[in-house]
């Protein structure tokens, strides 16, 4: 009886009932945190991730990703044990924040352009936030104090390549495993390279460039450059759809992207209403100052740690108006921005669902990645802090 009590179905199931009980209790709460996620949903996270959705769509289409996945491949495989197609990933999910590395790691493994330790190794590092949430909304609107950016965004991203290096690790023993059994994973039910082409060259993994031949029956390799926009003509022609249905198609999937992205984003400010009213983050709170205390951390500090363990935006909120000196506000900061929340954690969860990924790597690379960048703000405080 007391197993299947605590079963983690069993627990979701009455975590559900519990919130249903407390929105019947508190309709008006309910209502308002319903709004008030509708508009951050709207005002915030539509304007600045749909364009990032549609052209990424529109980009893998029309074969740009593989062009820079054979131009990247001597790069990424050494560093982080991917292919070469895994650093456009890495420039779209640093440039457009969460959740869009996991929805383009997703698409790459859907068409079979990587594996499933490659992508739980891609989605765990390209998961931060966006420059312009991280300088504009965090160091000016939430600090007021834009000479804080510099410090804040080297803690931010440094450590997430740190974690990407550390992230070669994960899976190791599994792929020895599998290719000293010649077992193959897995794979996507559309895949998109045809039968005459190789996997290796729709995937940027370096693979020998084709040869032309010259004078005297001899041949000699041709530039990478010249492979990749091989790679990428290919890759339009098995794709095949005219440039109006591509756009077409671009915008219906990041519409419907969007409307996950929101109703996972309503659904927790109101479950984070429900739960304050219930004095549960009260209750967290008071927990959690007594470790912070024993850590020698101010604190004042926990409200900021309970928020942003649910929610980024209401975390670096009040990270911001802690008061407990400006070198702890920062470095909790940072380490909300880089666990991200458990309403980046659904969506990322959600996004992946299709796919074999599975979701505790990435929460280990969370976890990683909060506590380095917590560490990398007092490394480089002195620095990059700014001059008081």
């Amino acid at each position: 009886m007391l197993r299947s009590m605590i079963h983690p179905l069993s627990l979701t199931a009455m975590s559900a009932l519990f919130v249903t009980l407390l929105m019947a209790v508190f309709p008006n709460e309910t209502i308002y945190a319903s709004l008030r996620g509708l508009s951050i949903w709207w005002q915030v996270l539509f304007p600045a991730l749909f364009p990032f959705f549609v052209i990424s769509e529109v980009l893998l289409g029309l074969g740009i990703v593989h062009f820079l996945g054979k131009l990247l491949d001597p790069l990424m495989r050494p560093l982080f044990r991917l292919p070469g197609i895994g650093g456009f990933v890495v420039a779209m999910g640093y440039m457009s924040g969460y959740p869009v590395g996991a929805r383009l790691t997703s698409q790459l493994w859907e068409q079979r352009l990587i594996t499933r330790i490659e992508g739980e190794r891609l989605v765990a590092f390209t998961t931060t936030s966006d420059p312009i949430f991280l300088i504009g909304a965090v160091s000016v609107g939430f600090f007021h104090n834009v000479a804080l950016a510099p410090v804040l965004a080297a803690a931010h991203y440094g450590s997430g390549f740190a974690v990407g290096l550390l992230m070669r690790l994960h899976g190791r023993s599994e792929e020895i495993g599998s290719k000293r059994h010649g077992a193959s994973e897995p794979s996507a039910e559309k895949p998109i390279v045809s039968a005459s082409t190789s996997s290796s060259s729709a995937r940027g993994d370096s693979d020998p460039t084709p040869s032309v031949p010259v004078a005297g029956g001899k041949t000699r390799q041709r530039s990478r450059f010249y492979s990749a926009l091989h790679a990428m003509h290919e890759a339009r022609l098995l794709d095949g759809r005219d440039m109006g249905r591509l756009l077409q198609d671009a915008v219906q999937s990041a519409l419907k992207l969007m409307i996950v992205v929101g109703g996972l984003v309503v659904f927790f400010s109101v479950v984070m209403e429900m739960l304050t009213h219930a004095g549960l983050v009260s209750a967290l709170s008071e927990g959690l100052r007594l470790v912070l205390g024993l850590a020698g951390l101010p604190p004042a500090l926990a409200d900021a740690v309970v928020y942003g363990l649910f929610e980024v935006t209401l975390g670096a909120r009040a990270a911001g108006m802690a008061g407990t000196g400006l070198l702890h506000q920062v470095a909790i900061a940072a380490w909300v921005l880089s666990w991200a929340g458990l309403s980046v954690h659904a969506q990322v969860a959600s996004l992946v669902s299709r796919t074999t990924m599975r979701y505790r790597p990435f929460l280990i690379a969370r976890l990683l990645h909060a506590f380095l960048a917590a560490i990398m703000v007092y490394l480089l405080w002195g620095f990059l802090g700014p001059s008081l």
